[in-house]
């Protein structure tokens, strides 16, 4: 079992029972958009509301205890920050696996080629998975 608490204090933030089962949710889960978290939240805090989701995400964003995952036509989902990586997603089910892969060879190949400066380099690969096909 992960010791959300101090995970959280690491990160500068204040481990509130939201913030811990927000962590426990992402932890289980993997990636979740803020309306599948409100979901969830909603049936362990009646009062918990789709603001205090925001606000809670967009501050540990701040903290980078979680990341934001940009997908091309969904909604972006939330990670707990990890080693850097990149994901496929399923076309048809929507399951986003993390993959390990080396984008320093793509960077630099568009830096030199283009004479450009990357700041960020994300990765999504698209098609259907295994249990889809």
């Amino acid at each position: 079992m992960n010791n959300y608490t101090q995970m959280l204090r690491n990160h500068n933030l204040k481990a509130t029972p939201q913030r811990l089962a927000i962590v426990d949710m992402l932890y289980m889960h993997g990636h979740m958009s803020i309306d599948a978290l409100y979901e969830v939240m909603i049936k362990k805090f009646s009062s918990i509301s789709l603001a205090t989701i925001y606000k809670n995400i967009n501050l540990m964003l701040e903290n980078t205890f979680i990341q934001e995952v940009k997908l091309p036509n969904y909604k972006s989902v939330y990670e707990l920050t990890k080693e850097s990586h990149s994901h496929t997603i399923c076309e048809k089910c929507g399951k986003i696996n993390d993959i390990i892969l080396d984008l320093n060879a793509i960077v630099n190949t568009v830096s030199t080629l283009k004479n450009f400066e990357i700041s960020k380099a994300d990765l999504v690969l698209s098609g259907v998975c295994k249990n889809c096909v």
